[in-house]
């Protein structure tokens, strides 16, 4: 167990697996999984490891999947890209726009991978990954059978996919489909991007909105370990989301098409002082209560400790109960986030 995952990992928790392999092609990731397979080892496949948790030492191999390329072609009306599960998300979004194909800005700055952001459904103010989804190519690891999902049998929901579901194990995403269309309409209902002006606003104008706000309010994981967003925004029905309006008549809230409503958990989290609070070398982020942070030396039950503490403390106040976005990775593979920290 000499392999240390720390490097792996934006949260910076030093844990180790039996084995570490970086894959620049679908034969050396293939041959990876069953190689392992053969000496019955689980298998994780990791892009940048911007969305997990490490709870204990990986009791077998990580695959870090280094798939790269990008190809363009274009239709009428649309530019359609092939990216390999490897490309950096965010040199993803610039070089969409250095190219004057835009329609990503709006996801600038998510940490991870292009591979990873279809198990997901990555989003950011006012746009998720499904919108610009065309399919994602995957392989099947026991067979090496390719196939490719259409967006909507990717089944995409909420941070989720069919990807966390049955495909999980058995699956490794390969590329990623993205369909950008040339009729550009901005999107400008979140943050600091309600203030730009629609009829002038530029791809470029959003880009450098989005950057600003993402650098002001969360931490840089080179400097505090973070996985973006721990918790989820929770998702309430209207008769909960009424009540808690009438307590709290300026909480936000985003009524969705189902007739249900979307709370800010970094709100929620934000009222009850929690900005700052301290468990052990994990903290809660002084800008974004959202975010929990490795102070530099945090162990892995130091941040179980923090989002205990703060879930707990949000069901307190408003009987709302948060759910990690973060996944969290025993010593065999996931597990459930919200039994491990309930």
């Amino acid at each position: 167990m000499n392999h240390s995952l720390k490097p792996w990992n934006t949260f910076g928790i030093d844990h180790h697996a039996k084995h570490i392999v970086c894959a620049e092609n679908e034969q050396q990731l293939l041959s990876a999984w069953q190689h392992a397979t053969a000496e019955s080892l689980p298998v994780l496949i990791l892009g940048e490891g911007s969305n997990v948790l490490f709870l204990e030492d990986y009791a077998g191999t990580v695959i870090v999947n280094r798939i790269k390329g990008i190809d363009v072609t274009e239709s009428a009306d649309a530019w359609h890209l092939y990216v390999g599960a490897g490309e950096n998300w965010h040199q993803l979004v610039c070089y969409t726009l250095d190219n004057n194909m835009p329609g990503l800005e709006n996801l600038a700055l998510i940490p991870g991978c292009a591979g990873s952001s279809p198990i997901q459904n990555i989003g950011a103010y006012g746009v998720e990954l499904q919108q610009v989804c065309e399919f994602v190519d995957c392989v099947e690891l026991a067979t090496g059978k390719h196939l490719r999902l259409s967006a909507a049998e990717c089944r995409f929901g909420y941070r989720d996919s069919i990807f966390k579901h049955e495909y999980q194990d058995k699956f490794a995403i390969l590329a990623v489909g993205f369909r950008l269309a040339k009729a550009w309409k901005p999107v400008l209902t979140y943050g600091d991007l309600t203030r730009l002006d629609p009829q002038t606003v530029t791809p470029r104008d959003v880009f450098d909105s989005v950057c600003h706000m993402r650098m002001t309010k969360l931490p840089d994981p080179k400097v505090n370990g973070n996985a973006g967003s721990f918790f989820k925004n929770p998702v309430v029905d209207r008769e909960h989301a009424d009540a808690l309006l009438a307590l709290f008549p300026n909480a936000p809230h985003y009524p969705q098409r189902d007739g249900t409503v979307k709370l800010a958990a970094g709100w929620l989290i934000d009222q009850c002082q929690l900005k700052g609070y301290i468990h052990g070398g994990a903290a809660v982020h002084q800008q974004q209560a959202l975010v929990l942070i490795n102070q530099g030396n945090a162990t892995s039950n130091d941040v179980v400790g923090l989002a205990h503490h703060v879930r707990a403390e949000v069901g307190e106040k408003f009987n709302v109960w948060l759910e990690p976005e973060v996944r969290f990775m025993g010593p065999t593979g996931e597990v459930n986030a919200v039994e491990v920290i309930a």
